[in-house]
């Protein structure tokens, strides 16, 4: 019984230490940042009229709304 109790202590504790799934963690966090990054400055850029304007119009009502069109 002694055994059990110290390898499930063991494996909690090496579960604890175990830093290998941060980094994706990190480099999904970066990735968000910089896709929100580009969507402001994008549409800025888009604030006219245009394809370009209606492209992002497109996109924002996709993400924002149930119907892609």
């Amino acid at each position: 019984m002694n055994k059990l109790i110290h390898a499930t202590k063991n494996g909690v504790v090496n579960f604890m230490r175990d830093e290998e799934g941060a980094q994706v963690v990190e480099y999904a966090l970066i990735i968000a940042v910089v896709s929100i990054a580009l969507v402001i400055a994008l549409s800025q850029i888009a604030a006219g009229s245009g394809p370009f304007s209606d492209f992002i119009t497109r996109v924002t009502d996709c993400l924002t709304t149930s119907t892609c069109v």
